[in-house]
Protein backbone atom coordinates (compact mmCIF):
# COMPACT_ATOMS: atom_id res chain seq x y z
CA UNK A 1 0.00 0.00 0.00
CA UNK A 2 1.42 3.40 -0.99
CA UNK A 3 1.45 6.43 1.29
CA UNK A 4 -1.40 8.00 -0.67
CA UNK A 5 -3.58 4.92 -0.21
CA UNK A 6 -2.83 4.86 3.51
CA UNK A 7 -3.72 8.54 3.91
CA UNK A 8 -6.95 8.05 1.91
CA UNK A 9 -7.95 5.04 4.07
CA UNK A 10 -7.17 6.92 7.27
CA UNK A 11 -9.26 9.91 6.18
CA UNK A 12 -12.21 7.68 5.50
CA UNK A 13 -11.99 6.17 8.96
CA UNK A 14 -11.77 9.51 10.75
CA UNK A 15 -15.58 9.80 10.56
CA UNK A 16 -17.60 6.99 12.13
CA UNK A 17 -21.39 7.00 12.11
CA UNK A 18 -24.38 4.82 11.24
CA UNK A 19 -25.10 5.11 7.49
CA UNK A 20 -28.45 6.58 6.46
CA UNK A 21 -29.58 3.25 5.01
CA UNK A 22 -29.15 1.58 8.41
CA UNK A 23 -31.06 4.09 10.54
CA UNK A 24 -34.25 2.02 10.50
CA UNK A 25 -32.53 -1.02 12.01
CA UNK A 26 -32.34 -1.98 15.64
CA UNK A 27 -28.56 -2.49 15.58
CA UNK A 28 -25.68 -1.64 13.30
CA UNK A 29 -22.09 -2.85 13.62
CA UNK A 30 -19.25 -0.68 12.29
CA UNK A 31 -17.47 -2.94 9.77
CA UNK A 32 -13.81 -2.15 10.65
CA UNK A 33 -12.48 -2.90 14.16
CA UNK A 34 -9.33 -0.83 13.47
CA UNK A 35 -10.10 2.79 14.46
CA UNK A 36 -7.53 5.60 14.09
CA UNK A 37 -6.71 7.88 17.02
CA UNK A 38 -8.73 11.15 17.06
CA UNK A 39 -11.49 9.71 14.83
CA UNK A 40 -14.80 11.57 14.98
CA UNK A 41 -17.68 9.40 16.20
CA UNK A 42 -21.24 10.67 15.63
CA UNK A 43 -24.08 9.18 17.71
CA UNK A 44 -27.59 10.22 16.71
CA UNK A 45 -30.28 11.35 19.16
CA UNK A 46 -32.19 8.04 19.29
CA UNK A 47 -29.21 5.70 19.71
CA UNK A 48 -26.07 4.82 21.70
CA UNK A 49 -22.63 3.60 20.61
CA UNK A 50 -21.10 0.64 22.46
CA UNK A 51 -17.47 -0.49 22.43
CA UNK A 52 -16.57 -4.18 22.79
CA UNK A 53 -13.26 -5.98 22.70
CA UNK A 54 -12.98 -9.74 22.44
CA UNK A 55 -16.65 -10.05 23.34
CA UNK A 56 -16.38 -7.95 26.51
CA UNK A 57 -18.26 -4.69 26.99
CA UNK A 58 -15.85 -1.78 27.54
CA UNK A 59 -17.87 1.44 27.40
CA UNK A 60 -20.78 3.41 25.96
CA UNK A 61 -21.19 6.83 24.35
CA UNK A 62 -24.48 8.71 24.14
CA UNK A 63 -25.83 11.11 21.50
CA UNK A 64 -23.40 13.72 20.15
CA UNK A 65 -20.12 14.05 18.29
CA UNK A 66 -17.12 12.54 20.08
CA UNK A 67 -13.37 12.76 19.42
CA UNK A 68 -11.87 9.36 20.16
CA UNK A 69 -9.03 10.28 22.50
CA UNK A 70 -8.08 8.67 25.82
CA UNK A 71 -7.94 12.11 27.44
CA UNK A 72 -11.58 12.78 26.54
CA UNK A 73 -12.82 9.19 26.96
CA UNK A 74 -10.81 7.29 29.61
CA UNK A 75 -12.23 3.81 28.85
CA UNK A 76 -10.57 3.97 25.39
CA UNK A 77 -7.18 3.38 27.02
CA UNK A 78 -8.03 -0.33 27.30
CA UNK A 79 -8.57 -0.43 23.53
CA UNK A 80 -5.21 1.04 22.45
CA UNK A 81 -3.17 -1.17 20.14
CA UNK A 82 0.39 -0.93 21.46
CA UNK A 83 1.84 -2.52 18.32
CA UNK A 84 0.97 0.59 16.31
CA UNK A 85 2.54 2.93 18.88
CA UNK A 86 -0.82 3.91 20.37
CA UNK A 87 -2.26 5.40 17.18
CA UNK A 88 -4.95 2.77 16.68
CA UNK A 89 -7.88 1.46 18.76
CA UNK A 90 -8.90 -2.16 18.39
CA UNK A 91 -12.63 -2.40 19.11
CA UNK A 92 -16.02 -3.45 17.82
CA UNK A 93 -18.36 -0.48 17.66
CA UNK A 94 -22.12 -1.17 17.78
CA UNK A 95 -24.87 1.38 17.27
CA UNK A 96 -28.12 0.47 19.06
CA UNK A 97 -31.45 2.24 18.52
CA UNK A 98 -33.05 3.23 21.87
CA UNK A 99 -36.37 4.60 20.62
CA UNK A 100 -39.49 2.45 20.46
CA UNK A 101 -39.58 0.56 17.15
CA UNK A 102 -43.06 -0.41 15.96
CA UNK A 103 -44.62 -2.23 13.07
CA UNK A 104 -42.85 -5.55 13.65
CA UNK A 105 -45.29 -8.07 12.18
CA UNK A 106 -45.70 -11.62 13.42
CA UNK A 107 -47.97 -14.58 12.78
CA UNK A 108 -48.18 -18.34 12.86
CA UNK A 109 -49.92 -21.38 14.25
CA UNK A 110 -50.31 -21.75 17.99
CA UNK A 111 -51.14 -25.45 17.71
CA UNK A 112 -53.99 -27.42 19.27
CA UNK A 113 -55.82 -25.76 22.17
CA UNK A 114 -58.46 -27.36 24.42
CA UNK A 115 -61.64 -25.31 24.64
CA UNK A 116 -62.79 -25.51 28.31
CA UNK A 117 -66.43 -24.80 27.51
CA UNK A 118 -67.05 -27.43 24.85
CA UNK A 119 -64.24 -29.87 25.58
CA UNK A 120 -63.25 -29.75 21.90
CA UNK A 121 -59.65 -29.49 20.74
CA UNK A 122 -59.25 -26.81 18.07
CA UNK A 123 -56.39 -25.57 15.92
CA UNK A 124 -55.53 -21.91 16.57
CA UNK A 125 -53.60 -19.25 14.67
CA UNK A 126 -52.55 -15.70 15.54
CA UNK A 127 -51.20 -12.66 13.74
CA UNK A 128 -50.60 -8.99 14.44
CA UNK A 129 -47.74 -6.60 15.12
CA UNK A 130 -45.77 -5.37 18.10
CA UNK A 131 -43.33 -2.67 19.11
CA UNK A 132 -40.14 -3.20 21.08
CA UNK A 133 -37.57 -1.06 22.85
CA UNK A 134 -34.02 -1.61 24.12
CA UNK A 135 -33.47 -0.86 27.81
CA UNK A 136 -29.97 -2.32 28.31
CA UNK A 137 -28.02 -2.09 25.06
CA UNK A 138 -24.94 -3.90 26.40
CA UNK A 139 -27.07 -7.00 27.20
CA UNK A 140 -28.51 -7.03 23.71
CA UNK A 141 -25.14 -6.74 21.99
CA UNK A 142 -23.66 -9.42 24.24
CA UNK A 143 -26.45 -11.70 23.01
CA UNK A 144 -25.84 -10.70 19.40
CA UNK A 145 -22.15 -11.43 19.81
CA UNK A 146 -22.69 -14.92 21.23
CA UNK A 147 -24.89 -15.75 18.24
CA UNK A 148 -22.53 -14.09 15.73
CA UNK A 149 -25.45 -11.95 14.54
CA UNK A 150 -24.88 -8.57 13.02
CA UNK A 151 -28.15 -8.06 11.17
CA UNK A 152 -31.68 -7.36 12.38
CA UNK A 153 -33.29 -10.07 10.23
CA UNK A 154 -31.65 -12.93 12.12
CA UNK A 155 -32.41 -11.51 15.53
CA UNK A 156 -36.01 -10.50 14.72
CA UNK A 157 -36.69 -13.96 13.30
CA UNK A 158 -35.53 -15.56 16.53
CA UNK A 159 -37.41 -12.99 18.58
CA UNK A 160 -40.72 -13.70 16.79
CA UNK A 161 -40.45 -17.39 17.65
CA UNK A 162 -39.99 -16.49 21.33
CA UNK A 163 -42.92 -14.10 21.11
CA UNK A 164 -45.24 -16.77 19.65
CA UNK A 165 -44.22 -19.16 22.42
CA UNK A 166 -45.22 -16.61 25.06
CA UNK A 167 -48.57 -16.01 23.31
CA UNK A 168 -49.29 -19.74 23.20
CA UNK A 169 -48.54 -20.18 26.90
CA UNK A 170 -50.51 -17.11 28.01
CA UNK A 171 -53.61 -17.85 25.94
CA UNK A 172 -53.77 -21.42 27.22
CA UNK A 173 -53.39 -20.10 30.77
CA UNK A 174 -56.22 -17.58 30.28
CA UNK A 175 -58.57 -20.24 28.93
CA UNK A 176 -57.97 -22.60 31.84
CA UNK A 177 -57.79 -20.17 34.77
CA UNK A 178 -60.74 -18.02 33.69
CA UNK A 179 -62.70 -20.93 32.14
CA UNK A 180 -63.15 -18.91 28.96
CA UNK A 181 -64.49 -20.31 25.72
CA UNK A 182 -62.08 -20.05 22.81
CA UNK A 183 -64.68 -17.89 21.04
CA UNK A 184 -64.08 -15.17 23.66
CA UNK A 185 -60.58 -14.78 22.20
CA UNK A 186 -61.47 -15.16 18.54
CA UNK A 187 -64.37 -12.67 18.69
CA UNK A 188 -62.06 -9.75 19.52
CA UNK A 189 -64.06 -8.90 22.64
CA UNK A 190 -61.02 -9.42 24.87
CA UNK A 191 -58.31 -7.98 22.62
CA UNK A 192 -57.08 -5.42 25.16
CA UNK A 193 -56.94 -7.99 27.97
CA UNK A 194 -55.04 -10.44 25.78
CA UNK A 195 -52.53 -7.79 24.67
CA UNK A 196 -51.85 -6.77 28.29
CA UNK A 197 -51.33 -10.40 29.33
CA UNK A 198 -48.97 -11.06 26.41
CA UNK A 199 -46.88 -7.93 27.02
CA UNK A 200 -46.54 -8.81 30.70
CA UNK A 201 -45.74 -12.41 29.85
CA UNK A 202 -42.79 -11.47 27.63
CA UNK A 203 -40.95 -9.55 30.36
CA UNK A 204 -39.23 -12.44 32.17
CA UNK A 205 -38.18 -14.00 28.86
CA UNK A 206 -36.69 -10.85 27.34
CA UNK A 207 -35.26 -9.02 30.34
CA UNK A 208 -32.05 -11.04 30.14
CA UNK A 209 -31.48 -9.59 26.66
CA UNK A 210 -32.11 -5.99 27.72
CA UNK A 211 -35.17 -5.61 25.51
CA UNK A 212 -38.94 -5.48 26.07
CA UNK A 213 -42.19 -5.50 24.12
CA UNK A 214 -43.96 -2.16 24.59
CA UNK A 215 -47.30 -2.83 22.91
CA UNK A 216 -49.19 -5.24 20.67
CA UNK A 217 -51.47 -4.11 17.85
CA UNK A 218 -53.87 -5.59 15.28
CA UNK A 219 -53.93 -8.70 17.43
CA UNK A 220 -56.13 -11.45 15.94
CA UNK A 221 -56.68 -15.00 17.18
CA UNK A 222 -58.34 -17.31 14.66
CA UNK A 223 -59.27 -20.98 14.46
CA UNK A 224 -59.53 -23.47 11.61
CA UNK A 225 -62.74 -23.30 9.58
CA UNK A 226 -63.76 -26.89 10.38
CA UNK A 227 -63.24 -26.29 14.09
CA UNK A 228 -65.23 -23.07 13.83
CA UNK A 229 -68.18 -25.04 12.44
CA UNK A 230 -67.91 -27.60 15.24
CA UNK A 231 -67.91 -24.88 17.90
CA UNK A 232 -70.90 -23.17 16.28
CA UNK A 233 -72.88 -26.41 16.34
CA UNK A 234 -71.99 -26.87 20.01
CA UNK A 235 -73.07 -23.32 20.79
CA UNK A 236 -76.48 -23.86 19.19
CA UNK A 237 -77.02 -27.11 21.10
CA UNK A 238 -76.04 -25.42 24.34
CA UNK A 239 -78.49 -22.58 23.74
CA UNK A 240 -81.37 -25.01 23.25
CA UNK A 241 -80.48 -26.92 26.39
CA UNK A 242 -80.45 -23.64 28.31
CA UNK A 243 -83.98 -22.96 27.06
CA UNK A 244 -85.12 -26.30 28.44
CA UNK A 245 -83.48 -25.59 31.80
CA UNK A 246 -85.50 -22.37 32.01
CA UNK A 247 -88.77 -24.21 31.41
CA UNK A 248 -89.18 -23.65 27.66
CA UNK A 249 -89.72 -27.32 26.91
CA UNK A 250 -91.61 -26.68 23.68
CA UNK A 251 -88.57 -25.03 22.07
CA UNK A 252 -86.31 -27.81 23.28
CA UNK A 253 -88.67 -30.54 22.01
CA UNK A 254 -88.76 -28.93 18.59
CA UNK A 255 -84.97 -28.80 18.64
CA UNK A 256 -84.75 -32.47 19.65
CA UNK A 257 -87.11 -33.49 16.84
CA UNK A 258 -85.04 -31.56 14.31
CA UNK A 259 -81.82 -33.15 15.58
CA UNK A 260 -83.41 -36.60 15.28
CA UNK A 261 -84.40 -35.88 11.70
CA UNK A 262 -80.94 -34.57 10.81
CA UNK A 263 -79.28 -37.53 12.45
CA UNK A 264 -81.49 -39.95 10.53
CA UNK A 265 -80.83 -38.13 7.28
CA UNK A 266 -77.09 -38.19 7.88
CA UNK A 267 -77.24 -41.92 8.59
CA UNK A 268 -79.15 -42.56 5.40
CA UNK A 269 -76.66 -40.51 3.37
CA UNK A 270 -73.88 -42.72 4.75
CA UNK A 271 -75.68 -45.94 3.90
CA UNK A 272 -77.57 -46.37 7.16
CA UNK A 273 -74.55 -47.73 9.01
CA UNK A 274 -75.04 -46.10 12.38
CA UNK A 275 -73.57 -48.99 14.27
CA UNK A 276 -76.97 -50.31 15.36
CA UNK A 277 -77.93 -52.15 12.17
CA UNK A 278 -80.82 -51.54 9.76
CA UNK A 279 -83.47 -52.23 12.41
CA UNK A 280 -82.13 -49.63 14.81
CA UNK A 281 -81.49 -47.14 12.05
CA UNK A 282 -85.06 -47.54 10.85
CA UNK A 283 -86.36 -47.14 14.38
CA UNK A 284 -84.35 -43.97 14.81
CA UNK A 285 -85.73 -42.61 11.58
CA UNK A 286 -89.28 -43.51 12.63
CA UNK A 287 -88.88 -41.86 16.01
CA UNK A 288 -87.42 -38.75 14.46
CA UNK A 289 -90.19 -38.47 11.90
CA UNK A 290 -92.83 -39.17 14.55
CA UNK A 291 -91.45 -36.50 16.86
CA UNK A 292 -91.22 -34.02 14.03
CA UNK A 293 -94.81 -34.67 12.97
CA UNK A 294 -96.08 -34.37 16.54
CA UNK A 295 -94.35 -31.07 17.19
CA UNK A 296 -95.38 -29.74 13.80
CA UNK A 297 -99.01 -30.49 14.73
CA UNK A 298 -98.54 -28.65 18.03
CA UNK A 299 -97.09 -25.65 16.21
CA UNK A 300 -100.18 -25.58 13.95
CA UNK A 301 -102.54 -25.54 16.94
CA UNK A 302 -103.64 -29.19 16.67
CA UNK A 303 -104.06 -31.57 19.57
CA UNK A 304 -102.71 -35.02 20.06
CA UNK A 305 -105.33 -37.71 19.39
CA UNK A 306 -107.31 -38.84 22.41
CA UNK A 307 -106.95 -42.44 23.55
CA UNK A 308 -109.74 -44.79 22.26
CA UNK A 309 -112.74 -45.33 24.54
CA UNK A 310 -112.79 -48.65 26.41
CA UNK A 311 -115.08 -51.31 24.92
CA UNK A 312 -118.65 -51.55 26.20
CA UNK A 313 -119.16 -54.37 28.72
CA UNK A 314 -122.24 -55.98 30.24
CA UNK A 315 -123.44 -54.64 33.59
CA UNK A 316 -122.04 -56.28 36.66
CA UNK A 317 -124.04 -59.07 38.29
CA UNK A 318 -126.86 -57.80 40.55
CA UNK A 319 -127.21 -54.52 38.66
CA UNK A 320 -129.53 -53.28 35.94
CA UNK A 321 -129.45 -50.47 33.41
CA UNK A 322 -132.56 -48.33 32.93
CA UNK A 323 -133.61 -48.40 29.22
CA UNK A 324 -135.03 -44.90 29.53
CA UNK A 325 -132.49 -42.80 31.49
CA UNK A 326 -129.47 -45.12 31.29
CA UNK A 327 -128.86 -45.09 35.02
CA UNK A 328 -127.17 -48.19 36.47
CA UNK A 329 -128.48 -49.38 39.80
CA UNK A 330 -129.43 -52.38 41.85
CA UNK A 331 -131.57 -54.92 40.06
CA UNK A 332 -135.28 -54.48 40.89
CA UNK A 333 -138.67 -53.92 39.36
CA UNK A 334 -138.30 -50.15 38.83
CA UNK A 335 -135.49 -47.65 38.05
CA UNK A 336 -134.38 -45.84 41.17
CA UNK A 337 -133.80 -42.63 39.17
CA UNK A 338 -136.87 -42.27 36.93
CA UNK A 339 -139.30 -45.01 38.04
CA UNK A 340 -139.40 -46.85 34.72
CA UNK A 341 -140.25 -50.60 35.09
CA UNK A 342 -137.09 -52.68 34.78
CA UNK A 343 -138.26 -56.30 34.70
CA UNK A 344 -139.43 -56.42 31.11
CA UNK A 345 -136.75 -54.02 29.96
CA UNK A 346 -134.04 -56.06 31.61
CA UNK A 347 -135.08 -59.12 29.70
CA UNK A 348 -135.03 -57.25 26.43
CA UNK A 349 -132.03 -55.04 27.13
CA UNK A 350 -129.27 -57.69 27.34
CA UNK A 351 -128.76 -61.30 26.19
CA UNK A 352 -129.10 -63.76 29.05
CA UNK A 353 -126.29 -65.95 27.61
CA UNK A 354 -123.55 -63.61 26.32
CA UNK A 355 -124.62 -60.34 27.99
CA UNK A 356 -124.46 -58.33 24.78
CA UNK A 357 -127.07 -55.57 24.19
CA UNK A 358 -130.33 -56.82 22.58
CA UNK A 359 -132.10 -55.09 19.74
CA UNK A 360 -135.53 -54.01 21.01
CA UNK A 361 -138.40 -56.31 19.79
CA UNK A 362 -136.05 -59.22 18.80
CA UNK A 363 -136.51 -62.71 20.21
CA UNK A 364 -132.99 -63.98 19.47
CA UNK A 365 -129.57 -62.49 20.36
CA UNK A 366 -127.79 -60.92 17.39
CA UNK A 367 -124.39 -61.95 18.82
CA UNK A 368 -124.80 -65.57 19.94
CA UNK A 369 -128.25 -66.53 18.55
CA UNK A 370 -129.66 -67.59 21.94
CA UNK A 371 -133.47 -67.39 22.29
CA UNK A 372 -134.66 -64.75 24.72
CA UNK A 373 -137.62 -65.55 26.96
Amino acid sequence: MGILDFVKKGAQELFIARPDGEKGNLVYKWPDPTIPWKSQLTVYQDEVALFFRQGQFVGELGPGRHTLDTQNIPFLSSLVDSVTGGNIFQAEVWFVTKREMGGVTFGGRLGEVDDPRSGLTVGTMVHGEFSLQVDKAEKLIAFFGTKSWSRDEEFIGWFKNQFLKVIRDRLAEMLVKQNLPITALTSGAMTEEVEAVVVEGTKPHLERYGIRVVSVGNFVVAIDEDDQNRLEAFRQDEAQINLASRGNMQAYQQFAAAKAMMGAGEGMSKGGGGGGGPMLDGAGLGVGMGMAAMFQKQQQGGQAPSPPAPPTTAPAAGTATCPKCGAVGAAGKFCGDCGTPLAAAEKKAFCGDCGKPMTPGKKFCGECGAAQT
